[in-house]
C-alpha cells in the first residue's frame, strides 16, 4: 500500500502553474525591453554568448527539483507489513440527503454543508467503528462501501453535492434499504443514520425502516432545517446564485422540515431523532446512543509497518540544484562547438 505521511504539503504542488506563468511573462518582459534597444535579430548578434534555450532548460529543471523537494517532504511510503488484526467496533452506514432543498440555508452555511462537516467530526472519533455511505434524492446510491478506512471515508465525503445524484427527489427508504443491504456481516453491531430534511416523497419509510429495525439494525434521523421553512436557492453554472427554485406557477418553493416523518422512522427503527441547528448538527448526540451498542470483534487488514522513501526524492532534488548551477545562461566558447541546446 502506497501513501504519503503528510498529504497537505501536496497542496504546495498547485503553486507550479504560477510559477510557469511568471517566467513566462518575465520572458516576454525581457524580450520587450531588449527590443526597445533595435530588431531582435541584431541584438542577438551583438550578443551572441545570450542562449534563450538554456534559461528555458535551468528553469525546467528547477521545477523538476521543486516537485521532488515536495514530495519527499510529504515522505511516500510504502506499506511492507500486512498483518491480520482483532478489532472490536460498530458497523455505521451514513444515508446523506443530497437533494436540492439540502442547500436551502436556514442552517448556515447551508444544510448540507453543516450535514457534511458534523460527519468530517463524527469520523475523527470512530476509533475502530466501520463506516460506510449512501448518498440518496430521488435514488439512492453507494457513495463508500463500509471501511476501516476512516482517511478515505472523509475523502469520499469532501466530494459529495448536489449534482452526484441525477434524480432529484428525496427517496428515504430506499436509501434504508440499499444500507441495510450493504452490510457484509451479521453478527456486527449495526446501525444507519439518516441525514435529511424529512420531504420523503418516494416510498413508506416508516414501514422500510420497521422491517429493517426486525434484522437488528438500529436507525437514528437526524432533521437538518427549521419547520417554519425557508427558500431553495439556485445556482448558476458558476455556482453564482441567481435567486430561489419556483414551482410551475412562478410561486418561490418552501422546504420545510418533516420531524414527524422523521420520529416514526426512528421510533420504528429502535433509534432516536435529533434536531439540527444552527449550533449542534446533532450527530454527537446519535454517536453517543450508538456507541451504547455492543460492539463486537472483527477481523480487519492493515499494513503496521510503513517503509519511508523520501530520500530518494530529496536526493533528485538536490542532484537536479547542482545541475541547475552548473548550466550558465551563456555560451562557453568550447561547448558552443558541440551545440547542445541549439541557439
Amino acid at each position: 500500500m502506497f501513501r504519503f505521511e503528510h498529504p497537505d504539503i501536496l497542496y504546495v504542488l498547485f503553486a507550479l502553474p504560477a510559477l510557469v506563468a511568471l517566467f513566462v511573462w518575465m520572458l516576454l518582459w525581457q524580450k520587450k525591453a531588449l527590443r526597445r534597444y533595435g530588431e531582435w535579430k541584431v541584438i542577438n548578434r551583438l550578443v551572441p554568448a545570450m542562449s534563450k534555450s538554456r534559461l528555458i532548460f535551468r528553469f525546467v529543471v528547477l521545477m523538476f527539483a521543486f516537485v521532488f523537494l515536495i514530495l519527499g517532504l510529504a515522505n511516500p511510503q510504502i506499506g511492507s507489513k500486512l498483518v491480520e488484526g482483532e478489532r472490536k467496533g460498530i458497523d455505521l452506514m451514513v444515508c446523506l440527503d443530497v437533494s436540492n432543498s439540502m442547500l436551502a440555508q436556514d442552517i448556515k452555511p447551508n444544510r448540507l454543508e453543516r450535514a457534511k462537516q458534523a460527519i468530517s467530526k463524527m469520523i475523527d472519533k470512530l476509533g475502530n467503528d466501520r463506516i460506510g455511505m449512501i448518498v440518496f434524492a430521488g435514488n439512492a446510491y453507494v457513495q463508500l462501501p463500509i471501511t476501516t478506512d476512516h482517511s478515505a471515508a472523509k475523502l469520499f465525503l469532501s466530494t459529495v453535492n448536489t449534482k452526484i445524484v441525477p434524480t432529484q427527489g428525496t427517496a428515504i427508504g430506499e436509501a434504508l434499504e440499499l444500507a441495510a443491504k450493504s452490510f457484509d456481516d451479521e453478527t456486527h453491531s449495526r446501525a444507519i443514520i439518516v441525514i435529511t430534511d424529512g420531504e420523503n416523497h418516494e416510498d413508506d419509510a416508516v414501514e422500510i425502516a420497521k422491517t429493517i429495525a426486525d434484522q437488528g439494525i438500529n436507525i437514528y434521523t437526524i432533521g437538518m432545517g427549521l419547520p417554519e421553512g425557508t427558500p431553495i436557492p439556485e445556482y448558476d453554472q458558476y455556482d453564482r446564485q441567481i435567486g430561489y427554485k419556483k414551482d410551475r406557477q412562478g410561486n418561490t418553493v418552501i422546504t420545510r422540515l418533516n420531524e414527524t416523518a422523521l420520529q416514526q422512522i426512528a421510533a420504528e427503527g429502535k433509534g432516536i431523532y435529533v434536531r439540527a441547528n444552527n449550533t449542534q448538527a446533532g450527530l454527537s448526540k446519535v454517536f453517543d446512543e450508538i456507541n451504547k451498542l455492543e460492539k463486537t470483534e472483527f477481523e480487519s487488514k492493515m499494513f503496521s509497518d510503513y517503509e519511508s522513501r523520501f530520500q530518494y526524492f530529496i536526493a533528485a532534488s538536490l542532484l537536479l540544484l547542482i545541475i541547475e548551477l552548473l548550466i550558465f545562461e551563456r555560451k562557453s566558447k568550447w561547448l558552443s562547438k558541440i551545440k547542445l541546446f541549439g541557439n
